[in-house]
């Protein structure tokens, strides 16, 4: 099991090791015992199926771009995932993508996952003396103030 985690109140993420990937969807308690995790009866959902080959596929310890389990806590259950659709770019976005299982839907779960991956980065260009410049099509646009980078 991955020792990346990040928590929330509700959930937890974990990166999909590979092994686990490699397992799903036949072999599911092997999966399940992977990811020290029960694995929801509707999970994974179709759109991810097509994605374990390239997760199994990887570097054990680099799934950190792939998928992530989203885990609910309470019932250490994994309820729906979000994946990076690869590591950062050379302008340093990311591209990412997220399903809950149906009956988790409506609960915030997707939010929650987002901001958990996505404040600290906010917090790092804050820091660093970027200011946000604007929205556009969903995406948030930072731009560095002239002489103010901070290290």
């Amino acid at each position: 099991m991955s020792q990346l985690a990040l928590q929330t109140t509700r959930l937890e993420l974990r990166p999909l090791p590979a092994a686990a990937a490699g397992a799903l969807p036949e072999d599911r308690s092997t999966a399940a015992r992977l990811l020290g995790a029960a694995l929801s009866p509707d999970w994974p959902q179709p759109d991810l199926l097509d994605v374990l080959p390239m997760q199994a596929g990887g570097v054990p310890g680099g799934e950190r771009f792939g998928v992530w389990v989203i885990i609910e806590r309470e019932l250490t259950t994994v309820v729906g995932d979000i994946g990076f659709m690869g590591p950062p770019g050379e302008d340093g976005s990311v591209e990412i993508g997220y399903s809950v299982i149906p009956d988790r839907r409506g609960r915030g779960y997707a939010s929650e996952v987002v901001r958990v991956l996505n404040v600290p980065s906010i917090r790092i260009l804050e820091r660093a003396g970027f200011v946000r410049s604007g929205e556009s099509h969903g995406q948030i646009r930072w731009r560095l103030e002239t002489g103010s980078l901070r290290f």
